[in-house]
């Protein structure tokens, strides 16, 4: 078994060891032992840490992603729960967009108030539309 110590998985994934620490506190990863004081690893604890950092960038928990690894360490993520989060990712997509155009618009716009300009108006609509219909959802969400 190729092991790997604390320092070398903190070099080589750019976590820090004290998050390690945490990691394993919590389940995520697991160490094979100690060499002197310091915890070893396997070298498969690499990918499951970039699954870890994966998942945390997608808006996982980290109870979440504790839960796509099983109790046997084996990756098991809920399909249904990716899609979901797709589906979240696209429409913070959207409304980013949004925002984006109206930034740029904001900007560029050569109106003497931003507020006379039509295109302004609609993009700002727009927006807002996109934060009401989040909020919505958020309560949907919190009340079921």
């Amino acid at each position: 078994m190729n092991l790997l110590d604390i320092g070398e998985v903190a070099r080589r994934s750019g976590v820090p060891p004290s998050t390690l620490r945490y990691y394993e506190e919590i389940g995520l990863i697991s160490s094979y032992g100690r060499r002197g004081l310091r915890r070893q690893f396997d070298v498969d604890v690499l990918l499951k840490l970039s699954l870890i950092d994966l998942g945390k960038s997608a808006g996982f928990s980290l109870t979440a992603i504790a839960g796509m690894f099983g109790r046997d360490g084996q990756l098991a993520i809920p399909r249904a729960d990716l899609h979901a989060k797709a589906d979240a990712l696209q429409r913070q997509m959207v409304d980013l967009r949004i925002l984006r155009d109206a930034l740029r618009h904001v900007a560029d716009c050569p109106t003497a108030s931003h507020l006379e300009c039509p295109s302004f108006r609609k993009l700002v609509k727009a927006a807002s539309r996109g934060r009401v219909a989040a909020g919505r959802r958020r309560e949907a969400t919190d009340e079921g």
